[in-house]
C-alpha cells in the first residue's frame, strides 16, 4: 500500500515515528519526504497490519499535524525492511 500523508508532517520526526510503528507491526517499507511537504509511506504486509499502520498515520506523532492520508494498493514488494529515505 502507498500512502501520502499532508499536513505538518515533515521536520516533526514523522518518518523515524513512522518506522517505529511499522517494525511493531512488522510492516517493510520505507517513509520519504516529498519536495511538496507530504510524506510517502509505502507499506508491505499483512491487511491488518496495513489497516493499523493507515489508523496511526492519521495523527503521527505528537508534534505532528496530520491534515490527510489517502492510499492506494501498489504491488507487493519483497522488501526486508523498514527504512527511513
Amino acid at each position: 500500500m502507498r500512502y501520502l500523508v499532508s499536513g505538518k508532517v515533515q521536520g516533526v520526526f514523522f518518518r523515524a515515528s513512522t518506522r517505529f510503528e511499522a517494525e511493531r507491526l512488522k510492516i517493510t517499507g520505507y517513509a520519504k519526504n516529498l519536495t511538496d511537504g507530504r510524506v510517502e509511506v509505502l507499506a508491505c504486509g499483512e491487511a491488518e497490519a496495513l489497516d493499523q499502520l493507515r489508523s496511526w498515520l492519521t495523527h503521527g506523532p505528537p508534534q505532528a499535524s496530520v491534515a490527510g492520508v489517502s492510499n492506494e494498493p501498489v504491488p507487493f514488494q519483497e522488501l526486508v525492511e523498514f527504512s527511513v529515505r
